[in-house]
């Protein structure tokens, strides 16, 4: 018995059955994204490379714009900026070369003697719970593996038979010593592996220049290379989204290089005040570090605080307050003035992604890890401010109830 066919209407409402076609379909386009990570993950390296030419790139490109003005070709104006930088740089390390030098040398050579003042400094003060957080697993390790057992004459658990050596109790600064350069060196090993091979880091560096020059000399070219991958109806919406990362980037760069620039002045000025050696090493390490942010003012501080170890623990404790009080300055008073609110970052959200980007990539994913999540987050901020403004025409439409105010849902500012 033939069954009649369904109703049309009953048909349109029944969910689709799936085809052969479409489980093929669906398995190659599975297979292509997980090969397509799978290559990303290969090249990760090249991937941040690119992504840091483009974030120089952009920054190139305003000067560009502005020697365009002057009916200077922007071939030769990308490439007058990016000489006119590097040779201001070579010339300023080349100037500070000696003075580096010298006091890099000084901070080898003291370095040990503030280990030892710290480790004299645990020895007095850290006989309590810190003393034996760093003695317990030394403590373990020299403990005769018979110690504590039922020996042959039949005493109890506890007892040492007088034959085994007593346990003996690890310094403090001999554990603390010990767990520095541990962590000293697998962090050297894990973050800095990349600068192990000096033809790769050459060559890397070339390639940024050169990438980065490119981008600036024909952003338009690659613009349009992104923009045909995008559909004809969703062009105009993502022109505006990439113009918006270009400002957000630039805007970042511009910020964090000034940043350096005081940050380095500020510390060394400080350093000198304070009476620390090396000040003008440690300005420098302080202002090299503050393109990392969050992170690479902590990095800087140790040293400095290390060697104000080498004094005393008074005039330790007084860089630390400095530092403390020139990176709040900076996060109150200098990066808002620079920015003007076109960029802020939720702090979770940047130590969170400055995280999973170390550990997942090392060095070069902490580099870019802020300003690759500012990127990211501006189409998320983009598509929060047109469903907010949809909200509040549908709210003004009666279309939706008006939320409680203690319901807010923490969207981004609109």
């Amino acid at each position: 018995m033939v069954r009649p066919p369904l109703p049309e209407d009953v048909r349109r409402a029944l969910p689709p059955r799936w085809q052969t076609a479409d489980i093929a379909r669906v398995a190659l386009v599975a297979l292509a994204v997980w090969y397509g990570l799978q290559l990303l993950w290969s090249v990760s390296s090249l991937v941040f490379l690119v992504f840091l030419a483009s974030l120089f790139g952009v920054a190139i490109a305003s000067g560009v714009d502005y020697l365009e003005r002057f009916r200077i070709r922007r071939g030769v104006g990308a490439v007058l900026i990016v000489v006119s930088t590097l040779g201001a740089i070579g010339g300023t390390l080349a100037w500070s070369a000696p003075t580096l030098i010298q006091q890099g040398k000084e901070l080898q050579r003291e370095f040990p003697q503030a280990l030892r003042k710290v480790q004299r400094w645990v020895d007095r003060n850290g006989q309590g719970m810190v003393g034996s957080l760093l003695t317990a697993p030394a403590m373990v390790a020299s403990t005769p593996s018979g110690a504590g057992a039922t020996d042959s004459t039949g005493a109890g658990r506890g007892t040492v038979s007088a034959a085994s050596p007593a346990p003996v109790a690890a310094d403090p600064s001999d554990a603390l010593t010990q767990r520095l350069r541990q962590l000293a060196q697998g962090a050297a090993k894990y973050l800095f592996s990349f600068v192990s091979n000096t033809v790769a880091a050459i060559t890397g560096f070339v390639l940024l220049v050169f990438l980065a020059m490119y981008i600036a000399a024909e952003p338009e070219v690659y613009r349009g290379w992104l923009l045909a991958l995008v559909p004809a109806h969703a062009r105009p919406q993502t022109r505006r989204v990439l113009a918006e990362i270009a400002t957000v980037l630039r805007k970042w760069l511009v910020t964090q290089l000034i940043a350096m620039l005081v940050i380095g002045l500020v510390s060394m000025t400080v350093l000198l005040l304070l009476g620390v050696k090396a000040a003008f090493a440690l300005g420098f390490i302080a202002g090299l570090m503050e393109f990392i942010p969050t992170v690479g003012p902590i990095l800087s501080a140790v040293p400095a605080v290390l060697m104000g170890f080498t004094d005393s623990p008074e005039k330790a404790l007084a860089v630390a307050v400095a530092y403390w009080g020139i990176q709040f300055l900076e996060n109150n008073l200098l990066i808002p003035f620079l920015m003007r609110g076109e960029m802020d970052l939720p702090p979770a959200i940047t130590l969170v992604a400055q995280t999973l980007m170390t550990l997942v990539f090392g060095f070069l994913g902490l580099m870019v890890a802020v300003p690759f999540t500012a990127a990211v987050l501006v189409p998320v901020r983009m598509i929060a401010e047109r469903e907010n403004a949809r909200e509040a025409a549908l709210l003004a439409d009666g279309a939706i109830p008006s939320p409680l105010p203690e319901a807010s849902d923490g969207a981004p500012p609109g």
